[in-house]
């Protein structure tokens, strides 16, 4: 999915992905919930077949329910059901069908919250709001129904920044955080480099209805690695379906991160890291700030994989979370 993500603004995808190899990118882009750049020419040449999911089983498994905000939240809560619970964080225009590949791979003995954020998947749509801050209420407010007093929290790149704003706002609710292909916001007083290209002005250019087959979308969504074209097919379709308004609130809302770096010094709990070194959207100096402003935490660099290093080798992203949450306090 999305391999080229930082790119799916741009409809010629191959000089796109030859811009990803040293040019600047925005921070819009670092929004972007599924680049995974560059793993092609790392792939093990005889990996075992990856372990699957039967897709209508797990779209089948979601539950939708009215929060006391006034919002429905689509979720799965799926695995041990007195396990230790894991809530799974998607992020922009993806739903909770993104963790498909890393699932099957995780903790038997775990309790999987896997939810579809507000204004995807099958959750609400509403005009607003879309702050980092909005989208972790609603997680608090499922833990709330599904009387949850503490859990793991794992997110990948927007879903990462809703994760450090619960584990900020709510310590008393949050084990240990898992930060996917994330970043502690740009340093203050360093002007941001010039992009190149112009993302955002291309999400405006979008008109509705949205084709889930346009050039835009198979750009959004291109993979340079084997992904299976049911699962892409599926996702496209999804996110096709969200409202424009909503592609545009996420934007305008979603993406404001000069907050980020305010905001981590009071995130407390155990941290793990997990980047690919080729991440073109994640580039060092966004690491770099995660980094400074969480010391203690754990880091696992994948070498050669990039911004959706759990669709490239779920097995062993999936070997590293399983660790880092079941190890002793």
């Amino acid at each position: 999915m999305k391999v080229w993500r930082a790119f799916r603004g741009c409809p010629d995808v191959s000089a796109l992905r030859s811009a990803a190899n040293g040019r600047a990118l925005t921070w819009f882009v670092l929004l972007c919930a599924a680049v995974v750049g560059g793993a092609a020419a790392n792939a093990p040449v005889h990996a075992p077949p990856p372990l699957r999911i039967d897709l209508d089983q797990f779209d089948g498994q979601k539950k939708i329910i009215l929060l006391p905000n006034g919002q429905r939240l689509a979720y799965i809560d799926m695995g041990k059901p007195d396990g230790r619970p894991v809530v799974l964080i998607h992020g922009y225009t993806d739903n909770a069908r993104d963790w498909v590949p890393l699932v099957p791979y995780l903790s038997k003995q775990d309790r999987l919250i896997v939810v579809d954020i507000r204004g995807h998947g099958q959750s609400d749509k509403p005009e607003c709001c879309y702050t980092r801050i909005d989208f972790a209420y609603d997680i608090k407010l499922l833990l709330d129904y599904l009387h949850i007093a503490k859990a793991d929290i794992v997110g990948h790149s927007l879903g990462s920044f809703i994760t450090q704003a619960f584990a900020e706002e709510w310590p008393d609710r949050t084990g240990r955080v898992v930060l996917i292909s994330s970043s502690g916001g740009p340093r203050p007083c360093v002007p941001v480099k010039k992009p190149a290209f112009d993302f955002a002005a291309e999400i405006r250019k979008l008109k509705e209805p949205i084709d889930p087959d346009s050039p835009f979308m198979i750009a959004w969504w291109d993979s340079p690695t084997p992904v299976d074209p049911d699962f892409i097919r599926r996702q496209r379709r999804d996110s096709a379906a969200i409202p424009l308004a909503v592609w545009q609130a996420v934007l305008d809302q979603g993406t404001r991160f000069d907050d980020l770096q305010r905001g981590l010094p009071r995130l407390k709990a155990p941290a793990l890291l997990i980047w690919g070194s080729a991440d073109p959207i994640m580039e060092e100096d966004s690491r770099q700030t995660l980094r400074e402003a969480l010391p203690a935490a754990q880091v696992k660099v994948f070498a050669g994989l990039g911004h959706n290093p759990f669709w490239e080798d779920p097995q062993a992203v999936a070997e590293v979370v399983n660790r880092f949450l079941g190890a002793a306090p």
